[in-house]
Protein backbone atom coordinates (compact mmCIF):
# COMPACT_ATOMS: atom_id res chain seq x y z
CA UNK A 1 0.00 0.00 0.00
CA UNK A 2 1.14 3.82 -0.14
CA UNK A 3 3.07 4.57 2.86
CA UNK A 4 0.62 7.30 4.14
CA UNK A 5 3.81 9.88 5.11
CA UNK A 6 5.13 9.24 1.93
CA UNK A 7 3.50 12.13 -0.17
CA UNK A 8 4.96 14.34 2.28
CA UNK A 9 8.44 13.75 0.62
CA UNK A 10 7.69 15.38 -2.95
CA UNK A 11 7.14 19.03 -0.69
CA UNK A 12 10.03 19.24 0.77
CA UNK A 13 12.95 20.90 -1.06
CA UNK A 14 15.98 18.40 -1.33
CA UNK A 15 19.08 20.84 -0.65
CA UNK A 16 22.53 19.42 -1.35
CA UNK A 17 26.07 21.14 -1.64
CA UNK A 18 27.42 21.38 -5.21
CA UNK A 19 30.36 19.31 -3.88
CA UNK A 20 27.95 16.54 -3.28
CA UNK A 21 28.62 15.95 -7.31
CA UNK A 22 31.84 14.95 -7.03
CA UNK A 23 32.05 13.85 -3.41
CA UNK A 24 29.76 10.45 -4.48
CA UNK A 25 31.79 8.79 -7.44
CA UNK A 26 32.70 5.86 -6.65
CA UNK A 27 35.40 3.34 -8.33
CA UNK A 28 32.24 0.91 -8.47
CA UNK A 29 30.60 3.47 -10.73
CA UNK A 30 31.63 0.99 -14.02
CA UNK A 31 29.85 -1.76 -15.68
CA UNK A 32 33.26 -3.83 -15.27
CA UNK A 33 32.04 -3.66 -11.42
CA UNK A 34 29.43 -6.64 -12.45
CA UNK A 35 31.80 -8.98 -14.53
CA UNK A 36 32.89 -10.99 -11.15
CA UNK A 37 30.76 -13.45 -9.55
CA UNK A 38 28.10 -12.21 -7.63
CA UNK A 39 28.86 -13.24 -4.53
CA UNK A 40 29.56 -12.28 -0.96
CA UNK A 41 27.61 -10.55 1.26
CA UNK A 42 25.56 -7.04 1.03
CA UNK A 43 23.55 -5.04 3.13
CA UNK A 44 20.06 -3.90 2.48
CA UNK A 45 18.53 -0.29 4.09
CA UNK A 46 14.95 -0.23 3.79
CA UNK A 47 11.94 0.77 6.21
CA UNK A 48 9.53 -2.17 6.70
CA UNK A 49 6.85 -1.96 4.47
CA UNK A 50 3.67 -4.71 4.28
CA UNK A 51 1.55 -6.02 7.47
CA UNK A 52 2.85 -4.72 10.99
CA UNK A 53 2.85 -8.32 12.05
CA UNK A 54 4.80 -9.74 9.74
CA UNK A 55 8.20 -8.52 8.55
CA UNK A 56 8.22 -9.72 4.80
CA UNK A 57 11.65 -7.91 4.60
CA UNK A 58 13.03 -11.14 6.42
CA UNK A 59 10.91 -13.76 4.33
CA UNK A 60 12.27 -11.79 0.77
CA UNK A 61 15.56 -12.57 2.10
CA UNK A 62 15.48 -15.85 3.03
CA UNK A 63 14.26 -17.25 0.01
CA UNK A 64 16.46 -14.74 -1.80
CA UNK A 65 19.29 -16.02 0.08
CA UNK A 66 17.79 -19.84 -0.61
CA UNK A 67 17.83 -19.28 -4.33
CA UNK A 68 21.16 -17.64 -4.52
CA UNK A 69 23.26 -19.70 -2.09
CA UNK A 70 26.99 -17.30 -2.88
CA UNK A 71 25.14 -14.26 -1.38
CA UNK A 72 24.49 -12.83 1.64
CA UNK A 73 21.67 -10.10 2.85
CA UNK A 74 22.16 -8.20 5.55
CA UNK A 75 19.03 -5.86 6.89
CA UNK A 76 19.27 -2.54 8.02
CA UNK A 77 16.60 -0.71 9.51
CA UNK A 78 16.21 2.67 8.22
CA UNK A 79 13.76 5.40 9.44
CA UNK A 80 9.99 4.85 8.72
CA UNK A 81 9.77 8.98 8.26
CA UNK A 82 10.11 9.28 4.61
CA UNK A 83 11.81 12.44 4.86
CA UNK A 84 13.74 11.66 7.76
CA UNK A 85 15.22 8.30 5.42
CA UNK A 86 15.91 10.97 2.47
CA UNK A 87 17.50 13.39 5.02
CA UNK A 88 19.95 10.35 6.34
CA UNK A 89 20.41 8.86 2.92
CA UNK A 90 21.64 12.35 1.73
CA UNK A 91 24.41 13.11 4.55
CA UNK A 92 25.33 9.49 4.85
CA UNK A 93 25.48 8.77 0.94
CA UNK A 94 26.97 12.54 0.23
CA UNK A 95 29.72 11.78 2.68
CA UNK A 96 30.99 8.51 1.29
CA UNK A 97 29.34 5.59 3.20
CA UNK A 98 29.32 2.47 2.27
CA UNK A 99 27.60 0.83 4.94
CA UNK A 100 24.98 -0.62 3.10
CA UNK A 101 24.53 -1.49 -0.32
CA UNK A 102 21.52 -1.19 -1.93
CA UNK A 103 18.33 0.90 -0.60
CA UNK A 104 14.67 1.39 -0.65
CA UNK A 105 13.45 4.90 -1.66
CA UNK A 106 10.30 6.99 -2.78
CA UNK A 107 8.89 7.12 -5.87
CA UNK A 108 9.59 10.68 -6.36
CA UNK A 109 13.51 10.59 -5.32
CA UNK A 110 15.02 9.24 -8.84
CA UNK A 111 15.33 12.62 -10.73
CA UNK A 112 16.68 14.59 -6.92
CA UNK A 113 19.48 11.65 -6.27
CA UNK A 114 20.69 11.30 -9.83
CA UNK A 115 21.34 15.24 -9.77
CA UNK A 116 23.18 14.47 -7.22
CA UNK A 117 24.91 11.44 -7.74
CA UNK A 118 23.54 9.90 -4.97
CA UNK A 119 22.41 6.37 -6.33
CA UNK A 120 24.38 4.47 -9.77
CA UNK A 121 22.19 4.11 -12.93
CA UNK A 122 20.83 0.46 -13.29
CA UNK A 123 20.61 0.90 -16.48
CA UNK A 124 24.00 0.60 -16.93
CA UNK A 125 23.88 -2.55 -15.31
CA UNK A 126 20.79 -4.05 -16.31
CA UNK A 127 20.09 -5.07 -19.82
CA UNK A 128 16.60 -3.33 -21.93
CA UNK A 129 14.48 -6.65 -21.42
CA UNK A 130 14.74 -6.51 -17.94
CA UNK A 131 12.91 -2.93 -17.73
CA UNK A 132 10.22 -4.35 -19.90
CA UNK A 133 9.03 -6.98 -17.58
CA UNK A 134 7.45 -4.15 -15.28
CA UNK A 135 3.54 -2.61 -15.80
CA UNK A 136 3.80 -0.19 -18.10
CA UNK A 137 4.20 3.29 -16.97
CA UNK A 138 6.88 2.31 -13.98
CA UNK A 139 9.97 2.67 -15.15
CA UNK A 140 8.75 6.11 -16.85
CA UNK A 141 8.66 6.90 -12.98
CA UNK A 142 12.44 6.48 -12.25
CA UNK A 143 14.03 7.70 -15.15
CA UNK A 144 16.11 10.44 -15.17
CA UNK A 145 17.78 12.16 -18.08
CA UNK A 146 17.63 8.78 -20.15
CA UNK A 147 19.05 7.15 -17.58
CA UNK A 148 16.91 4.78 -14.89
CA UNK A 149 18.11 5.50 -11.48
CA UNK A 150 16.10 2.62 -9.53
CA UNK A 151 14.13 -0.69 -9.73
CA UNK A 152 10.49 -0.13 -8.93
CA UNK A 153 10.32 -2.69 -5.94
CA UNK A 154 5.80 -2.25 -5.01
CA UNK A 155 3.61 0.18 -6.29
CA UNK A 156 0.53 1.74 -5.07
CA UNK A 157 -2.49 2.86 -7.36
CA UNK A 158 -4.94 5.25 -6.75
CA UNK A 159 -9.00 3.44 -7.64
CA UNK A 160 -12.39 4.71 -7.42
CA UNK A 161 -13.83 2.97 -4.48
CA UNK A 162 -18.11 3.23 -4.49
CA UNK A 163 -20.95 2.24 -2.40
CA UNK A 164 -22.36 -0.63 -4.49
CA UNK A 165 -25.26 -0.87 -2.19
CA UNK A 166 -26.00 2.87 -3.45
CA UNK A 167 -25.68 2.22 -7.16
CA UNK A 168 -28.15 -0.82 -6.75
CA UNK A 169 -30.70 0.94 -5.47
CA UNK A 170 -30.02 3.85 -8.00
CA UNK A 171 -30.52 1.10 -10.75
CA UNK A 172 -27.04 3.00 -11.69
CA UNK A 173 -24.16 1.83 -13.17
CA UNK A 174 -20.12 2.12 -12.27
CA UNK A 175 -19.31 5.26 -13.95
CA UNK A 176 -16.64 5.05 -16.36
CA UNK A 177 -16.45 8.68 -17.12
CA UNK A 178 -15.87 11.63 -15.02
CA UNK A 179 -19.23 13.38 -15.97
CA UNK A 180 -20.85 10.09 -15.48
CA UNK A 181 -19.68 9.94 -11.89
CA UNK A 182 -20.62 13.79 -11.71
CA UNK A 183 -24.04 13.08 -12.94
CA UNK A 184 -24.77 9.88 -10.97
CA UNK A 185 -23.18 11.65 -7.67
CA UNK A 186 -26.08 14.03 -8.18
CA UNK A 187 -28.85 11.58 -8.63
CA UNK A 188 -27.98 9.85 -5.26
CA UNK A 189 -28.03 12.88 -3.79
CA UNK A 190 -31.29 14.20 -5.28
CA UNK A 191 -32.89 10.61 -3.77
CA UNK A 192 -32.01 11.56 -0.71
CA UNK A 193 -29.82 8.36 -0.68
CA UNK A 194 -26.39 10.01 0.39
CA UNK A 195 -24.89 13.85 1.68
CA UNK A 196 -22.03 13.88 -0.67
CA UNK A 197 -21.37 12.41 -4.12
CA UNK A 198 -17.38 12.62 -4.15
CA UNK A 199 -14.73 13.28 -1.85
CA UNK A 200 -10.85 13.09 -2.75
CA UNK A 201 -7.77 14.43 -1.47
CA UNK A 202 -7.91 18.56 -2.79
CA UNK A 203 -5.84 20.45 -0.26
CA UNK A 204 -2.66 21.94 -0.61
CA UNK A 205 -0.08 19.11 -0.40
CA UNK A 206 1.62 16.73 -1.96
CA UNK A 207 -1.79 14.29 -2.65
CA UNK A 208 -3.40 17.18 -4.78
CA UNK A 209 -0.60 16.97 -7.17
CA UNK A 210 -0.94 12.89 -7.57
CA UNK A 211 -5.63 13.95 -7.78
CA UNK A 212 -4.11 16.73 -10.41
CA UNK A 213 -2.13 14.28 -12.17
CA UNK A 214 -4.37 12.04 -12.95
CA UNK A 215 -7.73 14.46 -14.04
CA UNK A 216 -5.13 16.59 -15.95
CA UNK A 217 -3.77 13.00 -18.09
CA UNK A 218 -7.78 11.79 -18.65
CA UNK A 219 -7.59 15.43 -20.24
CA UNK A 220 -5.37 14.57 -22.36
CA UNK A 221 -2.61 17.00 -20.65
CA UNK A 222 0.51 17.21 -18.17
CA UNK A 223 2.21 19.68 -16.22
CA UNK A 224 5.40 19.29 -18.08
CA UNK A 225 6.70 18.21 -21.01
CA UNK A 226 8.40 14.98 -22.14
CA UNK A 227 11.60 16.44 -21.18
CA UNK A 228 11.10 18.12 -17.90
CA UNK A 229 12.17 20.87 -19.58
CA UNK A 230 9.16 23.15 -19.55
CA UNK A 231 5.63 23.97 -18.28
CA UNK A 232 2.69 22.64 -19.95
CA UNK A 233 0.19 23.14 -17.40
CA UNK A 234 -1.52 26.12 -19.00
CA UNK A 235 -3.51 24.37 -21.44
CA UNK A 236 -6.67 23.88 -22.82
CA UNK A 237 -6.56 19.99 -21.05
CA UNK A 238 -5.62 21.43 -18.21
CA UNK A 239 -8.73 24.39 -18.14
CA UNK A 240 -11.05 21.12 -18.60
CA UNK A 241 -9.49 19.44 -15.98
CA UNK A 242 -9.62 22.42 -13.62
CA UNK A 243 -12.69 23.44 -14.30
CA UNK A 244 -14.56 19.82 -13.89
CA UNK A 245 -12.85 19.66 -10.25
CA UNK A 246 -14.03 23.25 -8.95
CA UNK A 247 -17.04 22.29 -10.77
CA UNK A 248 -17.88 19.53 -8.09
CA UNK A 249 -17.26 21.62 -5.52
CA UNK A 250 -19.96 24.58 -6.51
CA UNK A 251 -22.56 22.06 -7.28
CA UNK A 252 -22.31 20.64 -3.96
CA UNK A 253 -21.57 16.82 -5.42
CA UNK A 254 -18.17 17.30 -3.46
CA UNK A 255 -18.75 19.25 -0.17
CA UNK A 256 -16.73 22.52 0.44
CA UNK A 257 -14.25 21.08 2.62
CA UNK A 258 -12.67 18.79 0.42
CA UNK A 259 -10.30 21.37 -0.58
CA UNK A 260 -8.95 20.62 2.54
CA UNK A 261 -8.86 17.06 3.03
CA UNK A 262 -5.83 15.04 2.82
CA UNK A 263 -6.29 10.86 2.89
CA UNK A 264 -7.84 10.62 5.91
CA UNK A 265 -10.30 12.83 5.79
CA UNK A 266 -11.90 12.14 2.96
CA UNK A 267 -11.48 8.35 4.01
CA UNK A 268 -13.28 9.16 6.94
CA UNK A 269 -16.27 10.62 5.46
CA UNK A 270 -16.41 7.86 3.21
CA UNK A 271 -16.43 4.91 5.56
CA UNK A 272 -18.75 7.47 7.94
CA UNK A 273 -21.68 6.64 4.77
CA UNK A 274 -22.06 9.89 3.66
CA UNK A 275 -20.32 9.74 0.14
CA UNK A 276 -20.79 7.55 -3.11
CA UNK A 277 -17.25 7.66 -4.39
CA UNK A 278 -13.80 8.38 -3.37
CA UNK A 279 -10.26 8.87 -5.30
CA UNK A 280 -7.84 7.05 -2.65
CA UNK A 281 -5.17 4.40 -2.28
CA UNK A 282 -5.31 0.97 -2.17
CA UNK A 283 -5.66 0.68 2.08
CA UNK A 284 -8.95 2.66 1.64
CA UNK A 285 -10.70 -0.27 0.57
CA UNK A 286 -9.80 -2.55 3.41
CA UNK A 287 -10.03 0.45 6.22
CA UNK A 288 -13.81 1.36 4.46
CA UNK A 289 -15.04 -2.58 3.86
CA UNK A 290 -13.95 -4.38 6.79
CA UNK A 291 -12.59 -2.26 9.70
CA UNK A 292 -14.86 -2.36 12.96
CA UNK A 293 -15.14 1.65 12.60
CA UNK A 294 -16.18 1.60 9.42
CA UNK A 295 -20.48 2.08 8.94
CA UNK A 296 -20.26 0.94 5.24
CA UNK A 297 -18.60 -2.80 5.69
CA UNK A 298 -19.40 -5.37 2.78
CA UNK A 299 -21.29 -2.34 1.01
CA UNK A 300 -17.79 -1.38 -0.93
CA UNK A 301 -17.08 -1.64 -4.49
CA UNK A 302 -13.55 -1.25 -6.26
CA UNK A 303 -12.83 0.11 -9.85
CA UNK A 304 -10.76 1.61 -11.92
CA UNK A 305 -10.59 5.87 -11.88
CA UNK A 306 -12.47 7.36 -14.79
CA UNK A 307 -11.60 9.05 -17.62
CA UNK A 308 -13.04 12.15 -19.39
CA UNK A 309 -15.75 11.51 -22.37
CA UNK A 310 -14.08 10.68 -25.50
CA UNK A 311 -10.97 8.82 -24.06
CA UNK A 312 -10.46 5.37 -24.28
CA UNK A 313 -10.04 2.86 -21.49
CA UNK A 314 -10.07 3.92 -17.93
CA UNK A 315 -8.59 6.96 -16.26
CA UNK A 316 -5.09 7.22 -15.35
CA UNK A 317 -3.69 6.24 -12.00
CA UNK A 318 -0.76 7.99 -10.39
CA UNK A 319 2.06 5.65 -9.07
CA UNK A 320 2.83 5.42 -5.89
CA UNK A 321 5.21 3.02 -4.29
CA UNK A 322 8.96 2.35 -3.15
CA UNK A 323 12.26 1.99 -5.50
CA UNK A 324 15.60 0.05 -4.95
CA UNK A 325 18.47 2.53 -5.25
CA UNK A 326 22.18 1.40 -5.38
CA UNK A 327 24.93 2.77 -3.24
CA UNK A 328 27.67 4.05 -5.79
CA UNK A 329 30.06 3.72 -2.80
CA UNK A 330 28.56 -0.25 -2.95
CA UNK A 331 31.83 -2.45 -3.30
CA UNK A 332 29.80 -5.58 -4.25
CA UNK A 333 27.69 -4.10 -7.41
CA UNK A 334 27.42 -7.29 -8.84
CA UNK A 335 25.51 -8.80 -5.79
CA UNK A 336 23.69 -5.81 -5.29
CA UNK A 337 22.51 -5.88 -9.11
CA UNK A 338 21.73 -9.50 -8.66
CA UNK A 339 19.41 -9.04 -5.23
CA UNK A 340 17.63 -6.11 -7.26
CA UNK A 341 17.18 -8.00 -10.27
CA UNK A 342 15.60 -11.08 -7.99
CA UNK A 343 13.64 -8.76 -5.82
CA UNK A 344 11.58 -7.86 -8.83
CA UNK A 345 11.08 -10.74 -10.39
CA UNK A 346 8.18 -13.44 -10.21
CA UNK A 347 8.93 -15.08 -7.33
CA UNK A 348 9.77 -12.47 -5.12
CA UNK A 349 7.03 -9.63 -6.02
CA UNK A 350 4.78 -12.82 -5.58
CA UNK A 351 5.66 -12.98 -2.13
CA UNK A 352 5.18 -9.47 -1.65
CA UNK A 353 1.74 -9.48 -3.21
CA UNK A 354 -0.01 -12.25 -1.26
CA UNK A 355 2.36 -11.96 2.07
CA UNK A 356 3.23 -8.18 1.84
CA UNK A 357 -0.22 -6.73 0.85
CA UNK A 358 2.25 -4.36 -1.69
CA UNK A 359 0.60 -4.50 -5.76
CA UNK A 360 3.78 -6.11 -7.65
CA UNK A 361 5.40 -3.99 -9.81
CA UNK A 362 6.35 -7.54 -12.06
CA UNK A 363 3.84 -7.48 -14.81
CA UNK A 364 3.36 -11.23 -15.03
CA UNK A 365 3.22 -11.39 -11.08
CA UNK A 366 0.27 -8.96 -11.72
CA UNK A 367 -1.39 -10.92 -14.14
CA UNK A 368 -0.94 -14.69 -12.49
CA UNK A 369 -4.57 -15.45 -11.13
CA UNK A 370 -3.21 -17.08 -7.83
CA UNK A 371 -2.02 -13.17 -7.24
CA UNK A 372 -4.80 -11.44 -8.29
CA UNK A 373 -7.14 -13.90 -5.42
CA UNK A 374 -5.12 -11.99 -2.55
CA UNK A 375 -6.49 -8.99 -2.99
CA UNK A 376 -9.52 -7.16 -4.60
CA UNK A 377 -7.34 -4.29 -5.75
CA UNK A 378 -5.04 -6.53 -7.62
CA UNK A 379 -7.36 -7.41 -10.43
CA UNK A 380 -8.35 -3.73 -11.28
CA UNK A 381 -4.77 -2.64 -10.59
CA UNK A 382 -3.55 -5.46 -13.44
CA UNK A 383 -6.16 -2.82 -15.70
CA UNK A 384 -4.62 0.36 -14.91
CA UNK A 385 -2.94 3.30 -16.77
CA UNK A 386 -0.39 4.14 -15.01
CA UNK A 387 0.85 8.21 -15.03
CA UNK A 388 4.45 9.30 -12.81
CA UNK A 389 3.91 12.68 -11.24
CA UNK A 390 6.23 15.51 -12.69
CA UNK A 391 9.24 14.06 -10.96
CA UNK A 392 11.63 13.90 -14.08
CA UNK A 393 13.79 17.15 -13.15
CA UNK A 394 15.54 17.41 -9.33
CA UNK A 395 13.42 20.43 -8.24
CA UNK A 396 10.44 18.02 -8.20
CA UNK A 397 9.38 19.75 -4.31
CA UNK A 398 8.97 23.20 -6.07
CA UNK A 399 7.09 22.20 -9.17
CA UNK A 400 4.91 19.92 -6.83
CA UNK A 401 4.22 23.49 -4.56
CA UNK A 402 3.72 25.69 -7.82
CA UNK A 403 1.05 22.69 -8.76
CA UNK A 404 -0.85 21.56 -5.26
CA UNK A 405 -0.84 25.73 -4.38
CA UNK A 406 -2.82 27.44 -7.39
CA UNK A 407 -4.49 24.34 -7.91
CA UNK A 408 -6.01 24.89 -4.60
CA UNK A 409 -6.86 28.11 -5.34
CA UNK A 410 -8.87 27.51 -8.27
CA UNK A 411 -10.81 24.87 -6.12
CA UNK A 412 -10.91 27.47 -3.40
CA UNK A 413 -12.67 29.96 -5.66
CA UNK A 414 -9.88 32.46 -4.85
CA UNK A 415 -8.32 32.34 -8.19
CA UNK A 416 -10.11 31.60 -11.35
CA UNK A 417 -8.97 28.47 -13.58
CA UNK A 418 -7.25 30.65 -15.90
CA UNK A 419 -5.46 32.41 -13.42
CA UNK A 420 -4.21 29.43 -11.76
CA UNK A 421 -3.23 27.41 -14.42
CA UNK A 422 -1.12 30.78 -15.64
CA UNK A 423 0.15 31.70 -12.17
CA UNK A 424 1.07 27.26 -12.41
CA UNK A 425 3.01 27.49 -14.79
CA UNK A 426 5.30 30.52 -13.88
CA UNK A 427 6.10 28.63 -10.49
CA UNK A 428 6.86 25.38 -12.34
CA UNK A 429 9.07 27.41 -14.92
CA UNK A 430 10.71 28.72 -12.28
CA UNK A 431 11.80 25.72 -10.39
CA UNK A 432 12.58 24.03 -14.02
CA UNK A 433 15.18 26.72 -14.73
CA UNK A 434 16.76 26.79 -10.84
CA UNK A 435 17.17 23.25 -11.66
CA UNK A 436 20.09 24.08 -14.05
CA UNK A 437 17.98 22.19 -17.01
Amino acid sequence: MEQRGSLLVGATALVLAAGVLTACSSSSDSSDAVSGPAKGTITWYANQFGPTDHDVRKTLIAAFEKANPGITVKLQQAPSDSDAFRSTLTTQISGGASSFDVYNGDVVWPAQFGKAALALPLSKYLPDTYWKTFSPGLVDSVTYKGQVMAAPLFTDNAFLFYRKDLLKKAGLPVPTTWEQLRDEAKQLQEKGLVKYGFAAQLSAYEGLTCNWTEFLADAGGGSVNSDATKATIDSPAGVKALTYMRGLVTSGVAPKAVTTFQEQQSESLFSSGQVAFLRNWTYAYADSDSAASSKVVGKVGIANLPTFAGQSGPGYSVTGGWNMYLNPHSKHVAASVAFVKWMTGVQAQTILATQGGEIPVNSAALANPKVQAANPAYPIAAKNKLRPRPSGESTYAQVSQGIYSNVNAALTGASKPAAALSAAAKAIGAALDDSGL
